[in-house]
């Protein structure tokens, strides 16, 4: 069976184009449709032949756009896949899972093939190219993420710039005046949508409050442990006495040994907060005070916009919350 993306490529168009050419949802010129069109006789592709059986029905099926890289963290992720299935199941839904790391052809097959009454779409970038994709295509699109170009989607997050400037509050309560975020490898700020916001949001509220704060990401060489405890050690060697970290499970684990081994306590010697983490850091070694990143949240919010009918485009940021774990005290006296 021919694909869009086989007509794309026979038409030498994008996706997108083929999409707004059969839908007539943007206008392209004449030459492109007539172009679209032509390839679309001489491949034989039937766009929405399987809508057309469907009329007027729902399918209760949800389309789930999940790539899956050399790079994805899979508890993460599967944190997600889980938490929208059953957001979708608990409405009558079912979900499809889409993994290929090249999304934009699978997503624009099961949208023009009418198999789905709408899709999520999940590990968003900040130069998605599923965002052109997702406001040409005549179908209820909700990203769990939000791309740098947000216009006319529909994108449900955590408010991660308030959340990291909630760290930065709960420190400065307790007292803090020298302050750290320990961050993920430094590419994930070119390439991840949330990180950069997360490290935004922390140094603009600690420059609000006149607090001296020092970002330190991971290296991205060596063993992940070796990276960790050099970013520690740097933010240490400052004179920090409270840390944010904002990265994954095992990092949190490496700084909790790393910290012990230097005969430090949490939080006696040193304050932690997680940021962001969708993992029970109730759970870690030493528990520790977390804004969490609740997945089951975004995931209800954003099956209940894209099985509502009255859905219009707009970014809907959750608010963070503070989680007491107990792994926050005053500053020592010689912070002050």
């Amino acid at each position: 069976m021919v694909g869009i993306n086989e007509v794309a490529k026979a038409a030498g168009v994008s996706i997108s184009t083929v999409s707004y050419a059969l839908s007539g949802k943007r206008p392209v010129t004449e030459e492109t449709r007539r172009r679209v069109q032509e390839t679309v006789e001489r491949l034989g592709y039937t766009p929405n032949a399987r809508a057309r059986a469907l009329a007027g029905k729902q399918t209760r099926i949800l389309a789930l756009t999940e790539p899956l890289h050399e790079y994805t963290h899979a508890p993460t992720h599967m944190t997600f896949v889980l938490a929208a299935s059953v957001a979708a199941r608990r409405l009558g839904y079912d979900i499809l899972l889409l993994t290929d790391e090249d999304a934009a052809p699978g997503m624009s097959r099961v949208a023009l093939s009418g198999l789905v009454d709408g899709i999520l779409v999940l590990d968003v970038a900040p130069d998605d190219v599923r965002a052109d994709l997702a406001r040409s295509l005549d179908l209820p699109t909700v990203f769990i993420g939000v791309p740098e170009s947000s216009e006319g989607l529909v994108c449900v997050d955590l408010d991660f710039v308030a959340a990291g400037a909630l760290a930065v509050d709960a420190f400065a309560e307790a007292g803090h005046r020298t302050i750290g975020l320990l961050g993920h490898a430094a590419d994930a700020y070119e390439v991840s949508n949330f990180p950069p916001r997360v490290r935004d949001g922390f140094l603009t509220r600690a420059q609000e409050r006149g607090l001296e704060a020092h970002f330190e990401p991971l290296s991205g060489d060596g063993s992940l442990a070796l990276q960790v405890v050099h970013a520690l050690d740097a933010l240490l060697a400052r004179g920090v006495t409270a840390i944010a970290l904002h990265n994954g499970e095992d990092e949190h684990e490496v700084v909790l040994e790393a910290v012990a081994r230097r005969g430090l306590t949490v939080p006696g010697d040193v304050s932690l907060i997680s940021v962001g983490a969708s993992f029970d850091t109730a759970r870690l070694p030493v528990p520790m005070d977390a804004v969490p990143l609740v997945a089951q949240r975004s995931c209800d919010l954003a099956v209940e916009l894209a099985t509502d009918s009255a859905t219009r485009p707009g970014v809907r940021l959750i608010a963070p919350e503070l989680v007491d774990h107990g792994s926050i005290a005053q500053a020592p006296v010689a912070d002050g």
